[in-house]
């Protein structure tokens, strides 16, 4: 009876990490009649017992899960990422140029009462760094490193972004916002190219790609697209540094984001190689 026990416990814990829970009872009565009967079953029976994985719904279902055990980064990569975002936060509350934030400019307070929908769609993006901390202390601190409810809101704000900055580069694409042709190329290919680029790679490699890491860089390309166009623009607005200090942060965080986004979807390219077949 203690090896009927035994096998008993041995296969339950089994059959609730494999997820076959149905076909374990079979599996139990099996146990249950070879102890009765003295045919001594091995628990090495299991593994010819065990049914084929061969339904697409369970497979899918299956992969789902290992999806919300997501990799978790190391504490110090988290912590440094965690800091980094937290002085673009303060980025949002520093004066950018002209002595203006860009919370100022949300709210259209700029200098010379020409506050207008272009400063309202180029500062609201400097918000994101806050979702992002957002995820990083729950990367730090948590052991779920996002909700699906999370995660949609993030899309959202990320989309909403993004079409923000779109429509802020568009007086660049028409030759209407009275800047040198330099500024003007910079303009639209560090906008665009940052945009088009991780839009293609988070389509053609989703399934290499964990739910909350493709948020992360959501966040890092819509962040990156209007910081470049908005550094590119205020790089020679006149002014000390306590008048432009937002701008001195930002030139300096903007290039470990950028190397984050490089790097990820690096290893999204490595993880494809390594396992062709992961579906999220």
């Amino acid at each position: 009876m203690r090896r009927f026990f035994a096998c008993t416990k041995e296969l339950r814990r089994r059959a609730a990490e494999s997820s076959w829970d149905l076909q374990s009872h079979k599996v139990l009565l099996m146990v249950r009649l070879s102890v009765q009967h003295g045919t001594g079953m091995n628990l090495l029976t299991y593994h010819e017992l065990r049914p084929p994985m061969n339904n697409p719904g369970k497979d899918s279902k299956n992969n789902s899960v290992e999806w919300r055990q997501e990799k978790r980064e190391a504490a110090w990569i988290n912590s440094i990422a965690l800091f980094l975002w937290l002085l673009a936060g303060t980025v949002a509350f520093l004066p950018f140029a002209f002595g203006t934030s860009p919370w100022d400019a949300v709210r259209l307070q700029v200098p010379g009462n020409q506050g207008n929908w272009w400063h309202l769609l180029a500062a609201g993006p400097f918000f994101l760094a806050y979702p992002m901390i957002w995820l990083r202390l729950r990367s730090v601190f948590f052991r779920q490193l996002s909700t699906r409810t999370e995660r949609r809101f993030i899309w959202s704000i990320v989309g909403l972004s993004i079409a923000g900055t779109i429509s802020v580069e568009t007086p660049f694409l028409l030759h209407l916002a009275g800047t040198s042709q330099w500024q003007r190329l910079l303009v639209l290919s560090l906008g665009f190219g940052v945009i088009i680029a991780s839009v293609l790679i988070l389509f053609l490699r989703r399934r290499q790609i964990s739910p909350t890491r493709a948020c992360i860089l959501g966040l890092n390309t819509a962040y990156l697209a209007n910081a470049a166009l908005c550094l590119v623009v205020y790089a020679g607005a006149p002014g000390n540094i306590s008048s432009r200090s937002g701008w001195l942060v930002s030139i300096i965080i903007v290039w470990p984001i950028a190397l984050e986004l490089l790097w990820s979807f690096a290893q999204a390219f490595r993880t494809q190689a390594l396992h062709p077949a992961r579906v999220i």
